[in-house]
């Protein structure tokens, strides 16, 4: 209850007025019966009249019972204008309830969304990104069709039992004893439904979070597929995925048939009660044939609340469980600012001083590194895969912090300097680069939205890619389409480079974004980075000898050590893994050479 109050704060009001107009509406709901009651055993009848207050001072209004008898329309447009009424409330009933939980579901978006975008990376690496979407989208959606339904329906059902039990005990307690007999049978029956309708929607909500992620998967990876003709063998997998999340919600189904069936037979019984003991009481004269018809009447509208409890608390059911899933990532902690939270101005200058870090527990990742960079040096890390080159400069951006030793940037505790403060001043370009489906000027712009067409054009020229652009038909203008699939993989590595430049950031960080283009244009970016970026700290995380050999210094990593530092020159002039890939990389380039002369000759 209290997660509820906290969701519906803000459309509190229009709850209010949704319950009110559903409290109207039913009290005039059950003006109607006893209209009718009234209209048999008084206007066309000669009972006294004995009727609530309100129908009374009617009754005199329109003239008094003669004029009712003379003129029956009159009790015919009574009853019209009652409904008609009835109806607007109604009409008022779902517009206010329905447009506080689309409020609800809105915040819940914004609110989970914002929130999923502040988590630490760490989360994201281990969550399975089909989950969160379930969760965003199907589950916010489940939440939004209680707040909009089944909320007021409670209230309906409320003012409804309590309305018409007050009604019929003012009319006949012996009937209205008979009418409620059934009632907490099914009020039990209900609460044990609910109980299991709740355990298995959990299970289906769950199942459809697993199948929306092999979805996505597969669809994200749909070159890969094609590419290995795994066609069959995903489409099994689906299907199998998709079985399981049929048989749950098969299960659900059986378990409300299960309900129906057996509430429909309570509520049928109960029917049949009234209705034999109104005929039985109303033979012996001891209630009249109007207030046969009230009951009857009345006890329609008190089972229908409750033959419907059972959907309701099925709903609730749901609701609680997508709200629990919802709530799950909203209690994920977000990104916490231990240290000072400094804004300095970077410039570049960065220090390591023995740091060690590790993703588990007792598994160094990094141990014990300590260097010196200096502000618009070219700093190349190079290393055997699962050395530890990109959880280095993951450390730089503050995505994972280091266990122990010091980072500093400029003289400064990087711990106490704002994460987003430091990645707002650190440019990245990923091995595997994002882009989105938008136009190649606009991927480049988000980096700096303020950027003018000279801005972009600069920075397309130093990644080597403004002349492909300007080769395509709608040029800078041109919709690279989901994830940039309609370029290739070394033009989309360069538009992700020239976003990463139109910033002109003090740091930069090249994490093997070099490895997708070819060595020539490898060669023209760097010597264009050189004229660029001449006062810009630049890492260059790379398996290529002729990227890294211009570097001011080389950073070689083995097994998250540090196994030398020195230039070009001086690492292949001593023995080490440098050295090895270096004679490597010379004898396949002499080969190619050899091979090209043999060619042409």
């Amino acid at each position: 209850m209290k997660k509820l109050l906290k969701l519906i704060k803000g459309n509190r009001l229009l709850y209010t007025a949704a319950i009110l107009s559903i409290a109207m509406s039913t009290f005039l709901a059950m003006l109607e019966p006893m209209i009718i009651k009234t209209t048999i055993d008084s206007i066309i009848g000669n009972s006294p009249l004995s009727a609530p207050p309100f129908i009374e001072r009617l009754i005199e209004f329109v003239g008094g019972k003669g004029v009712l008898a003379r003129n029956l329309w009159i009790c015919s447009l009574i009853l019209v204008a009652l409904t008609s009424i009835r109806g607007i409330f109604l009409f008022l009933r779902g517009k206010l309830s329905s447009k506080a939980a689309e409020n609800i579901a809105r915040n819940i978006r914004v609110r989970l969304y914002d929130h999923i975008q502040n988590l630490p990376y760490s989360y994201h690496v281990n969550s399975e990104s089909g989950d969160l979407i379930q969760r965003c989208t199907s589950d916010v959606d489940t939440v939004r069709r209680f707040f909009a339904v089944q909320l007021v329906d409670i209230g309906r059902a409320i003012f409804i039992v309590t309305f018409a039990v007050i009604m019929m005990l003012s009319l006949n307690k012996k009937m209205t004893l008979i009418a409620m007999v059934v009632v907490p049978f099914i009020f039990v029956f209900s609460y044990v439904f609910f109980k299991k309708i709740k355990h298995n929607f959990e299970k289906a909500d769950t199942q459809e979070g697993a199948l929306t992620s092999v979805l996505q998967e597969n669809l994200n990876g749909v070159r890969v597929v094609k590419a290995f003709g795994r066609q069959t063998f995903e489409i099994e997998k689906y299907e199998k995925q998709n079985g399981k999340y049929r048989d749950l919600n098969f299960k659900l189904i059986k378990l409300l048939s299960n309900y129906w069936s057996i509430s429909d037979l309570l509520c049928m019984t109960q029917i049949g009660l009234v209705l034999i003991a109104g005929i039985y009481y109303a033979n012996k004269g001891e209630i009249s044939l109007g207030t046969l018809v009230v009951f009857n009447t009345y006890e329609g509208m008190l089972l229908w609340p409750v033959r419907q409890l059972g959907r309701i608390l099925s709903d609730m059911g749901k609701m609680t469980v997508s709200l629990g899933r919802i709530t799950n990532i909203l209690e994920i902690p977000v990104e916490q600012e231990h240290g000072k939270a400094l804004k300095p101005d970077i410039k570049g200058e960065i220090t390591f001083e023995n740091v060690s870090f590790e993703y588990e527990k007792d598994s160094n990742v990094l141990n014990n590194l300590s260097f010196n960079v200096k502000k618009g040096e070219t700093i190349a890390i190079v290393g055997p895969t699962g050395s530890g080159k990109s959880s280095l400069v993951h450390l730089l951006l503050r995505l994972y912090d280091y266990n122990s030793g010091s980072i500093k940037i400029d003289g400064i505790e990087l711990k106490d300097i704002e994460r987003k403060w430091i990645r707002n001043n650190i440019g990245i370009v990923l091995q595997e680069p994002f882009l989105y489906s938008r136009t190649i000027k606009e991927n480049i712009m988000i980096a700096k939205l303020d950027s003018n067409d000279r801005e972009i054009e600069s920075a397309a020229t130093a990644a080597a890619v403004h002349e492909v652009i300007t080769s395509f038909e709608k040029g800078y203008d041109t919709i690279v389409g989901e994830k940039g699939v309609t370029l290739s993989g070394g033009q989309r590595q360069r538009v992700a480079i020239a976003r990463t430049l139109i910033k002109n950031m003090p740091i930069l960080i090249f994490d093997d974004s070099l490895s997708a283009v070819d060595a020539e244009t490898d060669r023209v970016i760097r010597e264009e980075l050189k004229k660029k970026s001449t006062d810009n700290t630049t890492f260059i995380i790379s398996h290529r000898i002729s990227t890294v050999m211009d570097a001011d210094k080389i950073i070689v990593l083995n097994q998250g050590e540090i196994e030398s530092i020195g230039t070009h020159n001086q690492l292949i002039g001593k023995e080490g893994i440098y050295k090895r890939i270096w004679e490597i990389q010379n004898s396949l380039d002499t080969f190619d050479e050899e091979e090209k002369k043999a060619c042409n000759g």
